[in-house]
């Protein structure tokens, strides 16, 4: 090699006193020249658990053999993942958010009890994304992130459906709406093979953030998981950390505030998950980034949201592929002054050079609308402050026509009586319904509440009904709800005083969520109020004890907590 591209790899190559190191690794079939090579890890999320993540064994294959053609001795090593999809609306979603910093511990310790040189990570379901992005700020070495891809939609009756649809269909089953069969066949068509779920959910938000970041190749976000060039895609990430290893370009070169500010520009611009403030906070956070929840109301006054992307929208990922992919949608923005274009990326040149030669998007086509004829003139994701959360709140409001919404408290401490009301037709139009003890500490794990938004929506009452919570929604979750409150209700935020019957307001043009409640009735109940027990079992318990607010992103280490 004309340049050694070895950064902790070296150590096993120099001195006698390295011999058992390299027989170590003789056993896995390396030769006396491979020590002189870089290492490469490639971070595998396969497994059989979810269709986000089943192709993901030949994705890293593929990058393997890149990294191998590029110079570099590439090793396959496995993570977990969960199903958001499978959990929701069970006990197994408390797993979902600490499944993410599980994801990101495993990598990081493979990288470095390894001493691995560069990493490429592929990730499909919703925790895989941070937690690969986190492990990567980590770790701190050259590295690559790759997206499974996302599902193809099913169809029913002739219209693309998704696992939203499935959600809505029990409510309007509930309702009457559709008989038993039909809700079968939604739910028998809904997800036709691999890939991770085709809205604008988390897991698409966030590949889309990964590549306006610059963490992931040009183009590569939006390609769906079953299609040849997803492969091609892994095959050139693994090329593509060679030559970050060239060029010395680190992933604290690439994950700046600007960068950061990107990522959040794409997600407001194609209507992203709410999920997306928790997760771009927490990778922040690990790569020591000054990012605060206040920057995304920032933010959201100056990007337009342009995407008609489910859940508030018509088209899903596939659509926005085949019309140009998130690259294109970015060269738009960048033309418009909305991208900072001189940021690095994995390829080693800027946003701005990436995108000089990137295809526009397709003539004709109505997956993104024009930036001067949005769908909404500013960005969709809110952050709401007020008595009622003054660290803030989270809320989506694409596609909600009402603004403000004042109502009594229907005031439950579990999911699952929340569910049982609203199944039972106890739930009024107007009533504002409220799910706490469901945060980071109190879930444990901030569970989605997914499955019981949905019912609502499929009843018709999504918009009618407030839903607000502590817990986390779902990408695929849409009409009037609000989550992330902080503090939560288990540290002792205001949530956990609110009583049945309060009157409770949400108004998304004043950025508020507020109970009318006096600071000297809160304080009385303050008074009588214990926290419940913190969960200490297991990794839940781990997690309950050492998460932080999630308006900070609900982070599990200590740096500048």
């Amino acid at each position: 090699m004309e340049k050694d591209l070895r950064i902790n790899s070296k150590v096993f190559s120099e001195g006698p006193m390295k011999a058992p190191n390299r027989a170590m690794l003789r056993a896995v079939g390396l030769n006396d020249e491979d020590f002189k090579k870089p290492m490469i890890g490639i971070a595998s999320t396969w497994s059989e658990v979810t269709p986000c993540n089943i192709h993901i064994h030949d994705l890293a294959v593929s990058a393997k053999k890149g990294a191998r053609e590029a110079g570099g001795v590439p090793f396959i090593f496995n993570t977990i993942t969960v199903s958001d999809g499978i959990s929701m609306g069970t006990e197994g979603m408390r797993y979902s958010l600490p499944s993410r910093d599980v994801i990101a511990d495993s990598i990081e310790t493979v990288v470095g009890a390894e001493s691995l040189d560069g990493l490429v990570a592929i990730g499909g379901c919703d925790k895989n994304i941070p937690g690969c992005l986190i492990a990567i700020a980590n770790s701190e070495v050259p590295a690559v992130f790759v997206y499974g891809g996302t599902i193809s939609p099913g169809v029913h009756d002739g219209q693309n459906i998704d696992i939203v649809s499935v959600f809505e269909g029990v409510g309007r089953h509930n309702n009457g709406d559709i008989p038993t069969e039909e809700l079968r066949q939604i739910e028998c068509r809904a997800c036709p093979g691999a890939g991770s779920c085709g809205g604008m959910y988390t897991a698409n938000t966030m590949a889309s953030a990964a590549e306006a970041m610059g963490m992931s190749l040009p183009g590569s976000s939006s390609n769906p998981a079953e299609a040849e060039v997803k492969l091609k895609d892994c095959a050139a990430a693994g090329a593509a950390v060679y030559g970050l290893l060239e060029k010395g370009i680190y992933p604290k070169d690439i994950m700046t505030k600007e960068a950061f500010e990107n990522a959040i520009t794409v997600v407001m611009a194609l209507g992203g998950s709410t999920n997306a403030i928790l997760h771009l906070l927490s990778i922040a956070h690990a790569v020591e980034v000054d990012l605060t929840i206040d920057d995304f109301n920032r933010m959201q006054e100056k990007v337009p949201h342009i995407a008609d992307l489910k859940p508030s929208g018509k088209y899903v990922m596939e659509d926005l592929h085949r019309v140009g992919g998130v690259q294109a949608v970015m060269k738009l923005l960048l033309k418009e002054g909305y991208l900072h274009g001189n940021c690095m990326t994995v390829t080693g040149k800027t946003v701005a050079e990436n995108l000089q030669d990137a295809p526009d998007l397709t003539e004709g086509q109505q997956v993104i609308m024009p930036i001067d004829n949005p769908k909404r003139k500013d960005g969709p994701l809110i952050v709401l402050k007020g008595n009622l959360s003054p660290a803030g709140a989270v809320a989506k409001v694409s596609g909600v026509k009402v603004k403000r919404h004042t109502g009594p408290a229907r005031v439950f401490n579990t999911e699952k009586e929340a569910t049982a009301a609203v199944m039972a037709n106890e739930i009024n139009d107007g009533d504002v319904l409220v799910i706490r003890y469901v945060g980071p500490k109190g879930g444990p794990g901030m569970p989605e509440m997914l499955s019981i938004s949905a019912i609502l929506v499929g009843k018709g009452k999504g918009e009618s009904v407030a839903l607000l919570t502590d817990g986390r929604f779902s990408g695929g979750t849409h009409g009037l709800v609000v989550g992330h409150i902080a503090p939560e209700a288990q540290a002792g935020g205001p949530i956990a005083l609110v009583q049945e019957g309060d009157q409770v307001t949400i108004d998304s043009d004043k950025r508020e969520i507020s109970m009318d409640v006096s600071d000297a009735e809160l304080e009385e109940r303050r008074k009588n109020w214990t926290a419940p027990p913190l969960y200490r079992k297991g990794v839940l318990g781990k997690y309950a004890h050492n998460v932080s607010c999630s308006s900070k992103g609900a982070v599990t280490d200590f740096l500048d907590r």
